[in-house]
């Protein structure tokens, strides 16, 4: 943990989750919820959903935090500990592992437009991570 800023890991984690938020929410909630089935569900089955939510927030808080890490130390080991350095490190990491990851899961059995929104989501995410983790000293 030497050098790694576990404020800034902290912060990260926090923006993840507003980004998330705005991304599933305003900005492309329909077509997720859509895409995902969720506007066919039962009002008893979004309700039943509704009071996992809690539990489900805190689990991808927990998995943001252990991502963050991860960049952290990736970012600390390539010494790319600058803003534009992190965001660097980060744009290499989504695209030799997120982009095909959620591109096998989506030629695989799922949609494109999947792929596309959680491809997005997670190249913001680690764009503004990368930002935070690479600048903050």
């Amino acid at each position: 943990m030497s050098e790694i800023n576990v404020w800034a890991i902290l912060v990260a984690a926090v923006a993840s989750m507003v980004i998330g938020s705005i991304w599933y929410g305003p900005l492309f909630g329909k077509p997720f919820m859509k895409a995902m089935g969720m506007d066919q569900w039962s009002k008893e089955r979004q309700e039943a959903e509704k009071k996992r939510m809690g539990m489900l927030y805190f689990m991808q808080f927990l998995a943001s935090l252990v991502t963050f890490y991860f960049l952290a130390s990736f970012i600390r080991d390539t010494s790319m500990t600058t803003v534009a350095g992190g965001m660097l490190v980060s744009l290499c990491a989504w695209a030799g592992f997120v982009v095909p990851v959620k591109l096998a899961d989506s030629l695989w059995g799922g949609k494109m437009i999947l792929f596309w929104l959680g491809a997005g989501n997670m190249l913001l995410t680690l764009l503004v991570a990368g930002a935070i983790l690479g600048g903050w000293r």
